[in-house]
């Protein structure tokens, strides 16, 4: 297959699963977050599934660089829902997304992960220019001054480097400077390599394998590390709290099986909300894991059920 064709279909596939991993980013219930079963935050899982579809083409635009895909989609995502809901999505999912245009046989975890270094190695100070006006526009929820490379001003570094600076108080920026690492050493491990994103059925809710799925990830990512909104909005002792207790329901959910049913998970979902505390930044890197997930070639086995232990968002 000629190089054009073949990136021309791993682009179109790649617009695919990021389309699925939104879908499912509001179709499963996570703690803290806008789903189906539960508005929140002044959103509704249907501003989050409008806005997917306004950046899926900026996004995934064929020759565009990682900055111009970033303030593309976000200009998208303001047009149809006038209020930041996916600019963390965005953030991590345009190297993503660059990274499956260059390099278009990348399937397999180790070369994906290196077409993505490859991308992020790439960026210049043109992608911090146009991601520090996006991420102004946006103005995700307690974005305080920086003391260096500040995004109300025009940055001096590339755009790699800048999001280094912003690495220890911030997972996505952290994703920039690691080369996903999170994403790709505990958030695919989590999911486990009988997870199928896409064998998953496209309309209708999801099965309970991946709904477990998802929210096995999402549990392992949010008990992993302070979720950085909660952070920016309501400080660190918070942000530990909710951490402390996802640790827990990771333990029973290991223990006992799905929680989809269970009303103390629901109870816990509701009181985050009343208490206006949003994972935000978690559900951003649920997305971009979910996205990777979908990329790597299918395993043998994963028609089969995912095992136990298989191994404004932003306002």
């Amino acid at each position: 297959m000629p190089v054009t064709e073949m990136r021309q279909c791993a682009t179109e596939r790649a617009k695919a699963c990021f389309l699925r991993a939104c879908e499912l980013d509001v179709a499963v219930r996570k703690p803290g977050n806008v789903s189906r079963a539960s508005a929140g935050h002044a959103m509704t899982a249907d501003d989050f599934i409008a806005s997917a579809g306004a950046v899926a083409g900026p996004l995934f635009e064929r020759g565009a660089s990682v900055g111009e895909r970033i303030e593309a989609s976000v200009d998208a995502a303001w047009a149809v829902a006038n209020c930041n809901t996916n600019l963390g999505i965005v953030l991590l999912c345009a190297p993503i997304a660059r990274a499956v245009e260059l390099r278009p046989d990348a399937s397999a975890p180790e070369a994906l992960q290196g077409a993505i270094e490859i991308v992020l190695g790439e960026l210049d100070l043109a992608d911090a220019q146009a991601a520090f006006r996006a991420i102004a526009r946006a103005r995700p929820g307690g974005l305080g001054a920086a003391p260096a490379q500040d995004v109300r001003h025009a940055p001096s570094v590339d755009l790699r480097t800048a999001m280094a600076l912003a690495a220890h108080r911030d997972s996505i920026a952290r994703q920039y400077r690691d080369g996903y690492g999170e994403l790709f050493e505990l958030g695919l491990p989590t999911l486990g390599t009988r997870f199928s994103l896409m064998a998953a059925p496209v309309t209708g809710a999801p099965d309970a394998g991946t709904v477990a799925a998802v929210q096995r990830l999402y549990l392992a990512l949010l008990s992993s590390v302070p979720d950085s909104h909660i952070v920016r909005i309501h400080g660190e002792a918070v942000a530990h709290i909710v951490m402390t207790a996802a640790q827990g329901w990771r333990v029973r959910q290991r223990c006992h099986g799905g929680l989809d049913g269970d009303p103390d998970f629901a109870a816990w979902d509701a009181s985050l909300k009343a208490d206006h505390i949003n994972p935000g930044t978690t559900a951003d890197l649920t997305v971009a894991a979910l996205l990777i997930a979908g990329l790597r070639s299918p395993s043998p086995s994963a028609a089969g059920p995912p095992g136990p232990g298989g191994t404004d968002r932003d306002t």
